[in-house]
């Protein structure tokens, strides 16, 4: 809003002109959701230490992990805060696109703060119970999944169900009247993928700062006439103003961060976790590249698998054999590899490494077509 209220005095000052162009208020966005993190995040951290709103560690999790009991966790609001911020002051509160995205990143912010709530403040051990927050997640992608199926822009663009295939040029998978169903498996999928990757000091964290930076790029590119021209992939107009939301959430990861990296001095949570899967998830279905998702959050989907594999044949084996059989240490796929005693900061870099190399993999399929 400040923006585009600074760009209508362009006349007073040929300086506010720069309003105009998405690529400085993208910076500007990331600038200020960073900076709120980085200074506001100590004031939040103190304030659910002196509430005592600490991270209750699983008996069942890794011994090393017994010593984060009590590490203040919901700092998800930290990250929000400073989304919010970034993307009020520098994006077009009016534009589609980002309507859609900031309804999405609030209602399961809200989902997963009940949840942070009832665990931390209300001694509810399982907190929300995992039906209602499955529920929420339905709600919104079928919202997500609605909104665009049913909108006169896509319709007339004949893109309401349709996705695009990477490493095809002009290839589209049109699902028809199961383009609801498929939103609301991905916006499901990658919240609940994401929230599982939360269980190491700023994995989650870093690694949701690389695939948005990525998509950041994306978005930008999908509502530039030119290069989406140049790159044949789909145009959609007014997408590119989801630069200015995707850099608003890397600045306010980084920021968030600097007190999560190891040893972590806070924990995004639920609040955190929930609301950036399902804004990376919303934001995959809004430029319509569903599919690249399970490329750039490639580290997300085989944690979320490995937990799939593990709980299935844990099932099957114990129904064969009278006992359970495990393929991995321990699941999700971070906590077995801290059981093949690497530690939990290489795991971290390491699994970053892996996802800043399917985030440039993704983006080069724009061009090897």
């Amino acid at each position: 809003m400040l923006g585009e209220f600074l760009f209508q005095f362009r006349d007073v000052f040929f300086g506010f002109n720069l309003f105009r162009y998405i690529t400085v208020r993208s910076a500007l966005a990331a600038i200020t959701a960073l900076l709120f993190s980085l200074f506001i995040g100590p004031i939040i951290i103190r304030l659910l230490k002196k509430y005592q709103i600490g991270e209750e560690i699983r008996s069942d999790g890794p011994k090393t992990h017994l010593k984060k009991a009590g590490t203040p966790t919901m700092g998800g609001i930290i990250i929000l805060a400073g989304v919010i911020l970034g993307v009020l002051l520098w994006a077009k509160i009016s534009n589609f696109y980002i309507q859609i995205i900031f309804i999405s990143t609030l209602w399961m912010g809200l989902v997963g703060f009940l949840d942070d709530y009832l665990k931390s403040v209300k001694k509810m051990k399982k907190g929300l119970v995992a039906r209602y927050k499955l529920i929420g997640q339905i709600s919104l992608g079928l919202f997500v999944g609605s909104m665009i199926f049913f909108n006169h822009h896509f319709v007339v663009q004949g893109l309401n169900s349709n996705t695009s295939l990477p490493f095809f040029k002009n290839l589209e998978i049109d699902f028809g009247w199961f383009y609801i169903p498929v939103v609301i498996l991905v916006i499901t999928g990658t919240s609940n993928a994401v929230n599982l990757t939360d269980g190491l000091d700023g994995l989650a964290t870093g690694l949701i700062a690389i695939a948005m930076l990525a998509f950041a790029g994306i978005s930008y590119v999908t509502g530039n006439v030119k290069f989406s021209d140049y790159l044949n992939i789909i145009y959609l107009p007014g997408a590119g103003e989801l630069t200015v939301y995707s850099l608003a959430v890397v600045g306010a990861a980084m920021g968030f961060l600097w007190y999560n990296a190891y040893p972590a001095q806070v924990f995004m949570g639920d609040t955190g976790a929930l609301a950036l899967g399902s804004t990376l998830g919303t934001l995959a279905v809004l430029v319509k590249k569903e599919i690249f998702l399970v490329i750039i959050g490639g580290v997300f989907v085989a944690e979320a698998a490995s937990v799939i594999i593990q709980t299935t044949y844990f099932k099957y084996t114990r129904k064969k054999y009278g006992k359970g059989r495990r393929i991995f240490r321990m699941a999700p796929l971070h906590h077995h590899l801290e059981l093949m005693n690497i530690h939990e900061s290489k795991v971290v870099t390491r699994l970053w490494i892996v996802g800043i190399l399917l985030a440039l993999l993704t983006l080069t399929t724009f061009k090897v077509r």
